[in-house]
């Protein structure tokens, strides 16, 4: 059956990233940045400038110059003009992002070498811990060198385009008057190629270098995906599963990998060796992520880079000894935390704890009847040493217990000693001795209000919540211990409590795991797959969310290390900022 007809665009607002959409009614936000330098890692954004358009008719504009936290280089400032002093007041990137995001949401990026454009904005994003949008890329600089001559344009360069097709605003290396120099040579491109028969983003995207012959073959494997959220599963030669991946529309995410948006060499040789696709419709974007990553654990495709192994994290906790220390192991006991996906920083981690809690770290086996008699140490050494005698294993006992505390968010004695350390090293003005302590501690926090988060949400015999979807209906998900049991929709104009009973009652038995009795034997996640409990955690943050029922109030520790992710939040900015001007120091 034939796709249906779009409606006009009077009557329906169509999704900007459909591929089949004409030219004349897809949106495009023409972007250009201006920086400190040519490194999205090294460097910051000083400037960005949009334009969205759609039809020939500008839409709206975004401006703002950005203030990247050093002075701007002498050179930079001779070819942009943006001084410092000119982005003194400027808000910092982490302010600007999420509008310029909102801004350009739904609508394809344009922007002139856009390779560069899209690596400073990505970068920016990682550093705030923001999600790329990923949205449909398409780069002057391409479509110029595959509709233009040498002869028409020596240069791609935006100025000499500027000037060969007439565009009415001239490149400055401002971003603003950039951006507007880029849409009319945009402009121009596609008029260009409207004489050769492109009329739609698909065509447009099929019309640009590196979209093999095999690969844009290929795109009969999306004819008959539905438009609606899923897992997709391409398969090779011998029905093996290459590749995994979510998307909100199955077909409109599928056709891509066949059109010249899909740049990563890797996903080009996956789709030379694919034979189909299958696919998997979920209820909504939760489903999805949770069913891509059990899919990932059952096939460990070879194309894809994450998530394949969810088991071989590391946990950090209490060695079963009459002298417990930390060790870092597979298998997590109660008192545990993680897991981590570095066993260096399990040990870095374990390190300031035991360093705090004055638990031992030699690895020599004590029985109960021995005593812990390690000397004391000027620098390093064992934490556990003493200065005033040899610790038996009833004095040593309060030290695994402050720990066992504090993972479980009984105490958080042992944070506060590191923020009170850290405000006695810079009272001292020993501040680099402060950076350090800062920024392990930061680590300590960050991973145990994850722990102790997860575990809360694991605990729960039974959750039922709800999202908006944005339409004036419900998404709904049913949780039990930490894993996905059910999900389903209650579309606008339906009762949404009779959808929440039905799902409830076709939803997954879960039976956690607990060996025993005893709580020791139960470990935080109750075996639940740590990044589902993830990515569970992260879709109950969402705007709008809310609880529809739990069997026991969802809470977490009193004295969790919760009250103290603002700090760490605080300090990460704080490093971060001082490696980006040491790394700007060095570059000049």
């Amino acid at each position: 059956m034939p796709d249906p007809e779009p409606l006009p665009v009077a009557a329906r607002q169509l999704a900007f990233d459909e591929l089949d959409t004409p030219l004349y009614a897809t949106t495009f936000v023409v972007v250009d940045l201006e920086t400190t330098g040519t490194s999205p890692d090294g460097d910051a954004i000083t400037e960005i400038g949009a334009v969205k358009v759609r039809g020939g008719e500008v839409l709206g504009e975004y401006a703002t110059l950005v203030n990247p936290g050093y002075e701007i280089p002498p050179a930079i400032v001779q070819i942009t003009g943006i001084t410092t002093a000119m982005v003194y007041a400027a808000p910092r990137i982490e302010a600007v992002l999420p509008g310029f995001f909102e801004f350009a949401a739904g609508a394809v990026l344009v922007a002139h070498n856009a390779r560069f454009d899209t690596a400073f904005l990505k970068a920016a994003a990682a550093r705030q811990d923001i999600a790329w949008p990923n949205p449909q890329v398409l780069c002057t600089v391409k479509l110029a060198r595959r509709v233009l001559t040498r002869d028409e344009a020596p240069s791609a360069r935006l100025g000499v385009l500027a000037r060969v097709l007439g565009a009415s605003t001239t490149p400055t290396h401002r971003a603003l008057d950039d951006a507007r120099a880029t849409v009319d040579v945009l402009h121009a491109l596609i008029a260009r190629v409207g004489n050769q028969g492109v009329h739609s983003l698909t065509e447009l995207l099929d019309y640009l270098p590196g979209v093999t012959g095999t690969q844009r073959a290929k795109r009969s494997f999306a004819h008959d995906l539905p438009a609606a959220p899923g897992v997709y599963l391409f398969r090779g030669p011998s029905d093996e599963v290459l590749y995994i991946g979510t998307a909100v529309n199955l077909r409109r995410r599928v056709r891509t990998y066949f059109t010249g948006s899909e740049t990563r060499g890797r996903m080009k040789e996956m789709v030379a060796l694919a034979q189909r696709v299958d696919h998997v419709v979920c209820a909504h974007g939760l489903e999805a992520g949770v069913r891509e990553l059990r899919l990932l654990a059952a096939h460990a495709p070879p194309y894809n880079r994450r998530s394949k192994f969810p088991k071989r994290g590391w946990w950090l906790t209490l060695s079963d000894e009459a002298f417990p220390r930390l060790v870092v192991v597979r298998t997590p006991s109660r008192t545990a935390m993680g897991p981590f996906t570095s066993r260096i920083d399990a040990v870095d981690v374990g390190s300031t704890i035991a360093e705090f809690a004055g638990l031992r770290t030699c690895a020599t086996r004590l029985t109960r009847a021995a005593k812990h008699t390690c000397p004391p140490a000027v620098v390093g050494g064992c934490p556990a040493a003493r200065a005033d005698g040899d610790l038996d294993a009833h004095a040593y006992a309060p030290a695994a217990q402050s720990v066992r505390d504090l993972f479980t968010g009984r105490a958080d004695t042992l944070l506060r000693a590191m923020l009170d350390r850290i405000e006695t090293c810079s009272a001292a003005e020993h501040f680099e001795a402060a950076a350090r302590l800062r920024d392990r501690s930061a680590a300590v926090v960050t991973k145990l209000a994850r722990t102790q988060r997860l575990a809360a949400l694991a605990r729960l015999t039974e959750l039922v919540v709800a999202l908006p979807d944005g339409a004036g209906g419900w998404e709904f998900s049913v949780i039990r211990y930490g894993r996905l049991a059910a999900a389903g929709v209650a579309p606008r104009g339906t009762p949404p409590m009779t959808v929440v009973d039905q799902i409830v009652a076709s939803a997954e038995t879960v039976i956690p795991d607990a060996a025993s009795g005893f709580d020791d034997s139960i470990p935080p996640l109750r075996g639940a797959p740590p990044e589902e409990v993830g990515v569970i955690a992260r879709w109950l943050t969402r705007p709008g969310a809310r609880i529809v029922r739990t069997s026991d109030g969802y809470c977490e520790p009193l004295h969790g290390a919760a009250r103290w992710v603002g700090w760490a939040q605080l300090a990460r900015s704080a490093a971060t900022s001082t490696s980006e001007q040491e790394q700007y120091l060095a570059a000049r």
